[in-house]
This record gives structure tokens, C-alpha cells and sequence, in this order.
């Protein structure tokens, strides 16, 4: 799993907030209000966007492992 610190170093502080609510949201399953859907090709990836921010990450049956955060490029959605 990526280093949460490491992955905001690269965001401005208006940026961390979107970034750090929209975390607080995934993590609580109350998704009705966000923009996610599921990646296709993989099981269980989804992504959430906000803006040119896109949020990567992994549910499982009982965890959500974030796996990247990223400003939208043309490689934002390659592993």
C-alpha cells in the first residue's frame, strides 16, 4: 500500500482537503453522492473522481485498500 503522506506531498492544501473528505467518504461506504464506478477489466477496483482528481482503490469484503491518487493523465488508470 502506498504511503498516504508520500501520495498527498504531490497535492496542493485545497487539494488534500477534496482529497482527505473524499477518503473519509470511501472508507465509510456511503457512496450514494460520489462519482465512483468499478474499473473494467478487474474485479474489484473502482475509482472516484472529483475534478481532475481521481482516486484509485481496492474493496475487498472487508477492507478498502487505496491504491493510488492521481491528478487525471492519460496513465491514470494503468498499473
Amino acid at each position: 500500500m502506498p504511503n498516504l503522506k508520500k501520495l498527498f506531498s504531490k497535492f496542493n492544501r485545497e487539494e488534500r482537503e477534496v482529497i482527505e473528505s473524499l477518503i473519509e467518504i470511501i472508507m465509510s461506504l456511503s457512496w450514494h453522492n460520489l462519482d465512483i464506478k468499478k474499473l473494467r477489466g478487474y474485479q474489484n477496483i473502482f475509482r472516484v473522481r472529483k475534478g481532475k482528481i481521481r482516486i484509485l482503490f481496492a474493496k475487498n469484503k472487508k477492507d478498502i485498500l487505496i491504491l493510488a491518487i492521481e491528478r487525471r493523465r492519460e496513465d491514470t488508470y494503468k498499473f
